[in-house]
């Protein structure tokens, strides 16, 4: 610091302490003197977000010899002089009418009482100024998405931080259930069911800015239960087909039995297939020996569960489409004229056969009747 500085503080530093030791009074609940009525004060307070920046002004007039910024009983500024070493601080403007500083970037730590304290006519007065830093909601901590098993208490935590403190909801995000489940930091389910299961959502809000969201996925385990299995009749020497399809958490294994023996696909003319929640066995070429009661297991960690299923001789008959698949399927269709194709049967036949043979049955008969008596 060069000499003219030192000397210019110098200057400044009496009525400066005596101003800072009438602000000290001010915190303390001590009333101060803030000058005549014709002296205006500064702005009562100022909100400011945090990381936005934050004007302090103060009104002045032709009658002031020396003004600064104080925070609490820190100096920030005197006239043009900066005191304080943080670089966030500047001044703005410092005429007769207005002298005002900017905080950069601020912080929650910046928020309190500043005093702007001037000098007129030999007499000190102050006028005060309180900083208040608004900070948008942010959850801090938030349960993890987890897994369960049916019946279980579950109970999920979502903490968050702000100015002013946040609301915080829970809300279960379920296509039938929409809506808030928990208008406070826990959510306490008892007993949850399989319906449960799905995503909560956790909202932090107190209108400084957008809120903050959070979710979480809560996965509820249960055994298989059997949702479709149905006897199946199919032919002798045509494919058949058995299915069993179950819901489960996690997914079920399938197995399939007849009798006490398991199917596979090293069974002879035989394919099994699973998916997620569908077990499919298919017969290439139904056997005598294929047709009886057949076991579906649908099975996983919390349990298992059983369903019968038969698989019948369906008779061929000349009606039946499945006959009828097969014929079309087998036969050639004829063309030319006169002859009309049955996509469905693929039989050929004579448009005008019937109608001919009608004639011909008829004629015979009807010499045979006395002519008509007039």
């Amino acid at each position: 610091m060069d000499m003219q500085l030192q000397a210019r503080m110098l200057h400044s530093v009496p009525w400066v302490i005596f101003s800072g030791m009438a602000v000290l009074c001010l915190l303390q609940g001590v009333p101060v003197r803030s000058g005549d009525a014709g002296f205006p004060k500064a702005m009562d307070n100022v909100t400011v977000r945090q990381g936005d920046s934050a004007i302090l002004r103060c009104t002045v007039d032709n009658r002031v010899t020396r003004v600064a910024w104080l925070n609490r009983s820190t100096i920030l500024y005197t006239g043009n002089d900066k005191w304080s070493i943080d670089p966030r601080v500047v001044l703005l403007a410092n005429t007769k009418s207005q002298y005002s500083i900017e905080i950069q970037n601020v912080d929650i730590y910046d928020e309190g009482p500043y005093t702007c304290s001037v000098q007129t006519d030999n007499h000190p007065k102050t006028s005060r100024v309180h900083l208040i830093v608004q900070v948008p909601p942010r959850i801090v901590d938030i349960s993890s998405s987890i897994a369960v098993n049916e019946g279980s208490n579950v109970s999920l935590i979502c903490i968050a931080n702000g100015r002013p403190e946040p609301v915080v909801n829970w809300r279960y995000l379920s296509p039938k259930a929409r809506g808030f489940v928990s208008e406070d930091e826990y959510l306490e389910i008892t007993g949850i069911t399989r319906e449960q299961s799905g995503i909560y959502e956790c909202s932090a809000s107190n209108d400084v800015s957008a809120p903050d969201v959070r979710r979480v996925k809560l996965t509820v385990n249960y055994p298989p239960y059997i949702l479709d299995a149905q006897n199946i009749g199919a032919p002798l020497g045509h494919r058949g087909i058995l299915q069993c399809e179950a819901s489960a958490v996690p997914a079920a294994d399938f197995f399939w039995y007849k009798e006490d023996k398991r199917l596979s696909d090293s069974w002879r003319g035989v394919k099994v297939e699973n998916r997620e929640t569908i077990s499919r066995v298919t017969f290439l070429n139904v056997s005598e020996q294929d047709y009886g009661n057949y076991t579906c297991m649908a099975k996983n960690l919390l349990g298992h569960s059983n369903a019968s299923i038969i698989l019948f001789e369906l008779f061929q008959s000349t009606s039946s489409p499945l006959l009828q698949e097969e014929s079309t399927a087998a036969l050639t269709p004829l063309k030319g004229p006169g002859a009309v194709h049955d996509g469905n049967s693929g039989s050929t036949q004579c448009s005008f056969c019937a109608p001919l043979l009608i004639l011909l049955l008829l004629l015979p008969f009807s010499l045979l009747l006395p002519p008509a008596q007039f």
